[in-house]
């Protein structure tokens, strides 16, 4: 059996795999795991991953469950263009600075503003406090000027004159708000900018594929009652 990705584009990290993958040729079986159906909560996932989340990887016998590690196995055994994630030390240390950073920052900031201001109504059927989604919003642009000012700097791409894994892993993060109709790059030219070398370095087609799901979002159909109970739990620790 070759390489197997478990995925649900709606996830940002499962739309960074699917787009490094496509991108650079590698083959692969996708199985589509349906988060709003609750899919990733079946025993017959939880035989891929007990933690019963997306994305997951077989490799033959071998099982990888977590995003970043999913994308640096990829890189190293298929032996991709170097500026994906660089030989160079320093470089290389950049790409995993960012990397390191993301997890509990912008991405933690792109993932609460799409569900309190699109996903969360579906599940609770009503909109989410103004204090708590301009609170959400406000955290979100603060981590935009750090992307902005400590990463992206005055350079092409995040760490260097090339696209990197930390550039795939930032922008399919802020589709998330782009998802929920949020104003992120509007009013940042810098930004948008870099986000229009990204989408010619990945292809407009590629991009538009991965991010099709995303973007259509906010016209989510509400959960089926008893999904939505099983998925209550992990959604609220997910957002607060």
């Amino acid at each position: 059996m070759g390489l197997e990705l478990y995925l649900d584009l709606l996830s940002q990290p499962c739309r960074a795999i699917y787009i490094f993958a496509k991108k650079n040729c590698i083959p692969f079986q996708l199985h589509t795991v349906e988060l709003r159906q609750g899919q990733h909560l079946s025993d017959a996932f939880a035989r891929v991953n007990p933690l019963k989340k997306v994305p997951a990887m077989k490799d033959g016998d071998f099982t990888l469950v977590e995003s970043v590690a999913i994308l640096l196995y990829l890189a190293r055994k298929y032996k991709v263009p170097d500026h994906w994630y660089p030989q160079d030390l320093q470089v290389r240390a950049r790409v995993d600075e960012y990397l390191a950073w993301q997890h509990t920052t912008l991405r933690r900031s792109c993932l609460r503003a799409l569900w309190h201001k699109v996903m969360f109504p579906v599940f609770l059927g009503e909109p989410v406090s103004p204090e708590l989604l301009a609170a959400t919003l406000a955290d979100l642009d603060v981590n935009l000027q750090v992307l902005e000012d400590n990463f992206l700097q005055n350079k092409a791409f995040l760490a260097g004159p090339q696209i990197s894994l930390a550039d795939l892993v930032a922008i399919t993060e802020l589709m998330h708000p782009v998802g929920a109709g949020c104003q992120v790059f509007e009013s940042r030219p810098k930004l948008a900018a870099w986000r229009r070398r990204v989408e010619a370095a990945v292809g407009e087609d590629l991009f538009r594929e991965a991010n099709e799901v995303i973007l259509k979002a906010k016209d989510s159909t509400p959960v089926d009652p008893t999904i939505k109970q099983k998925m209550m739990p992990g959604v609220l620790a997910m957002i607060r």
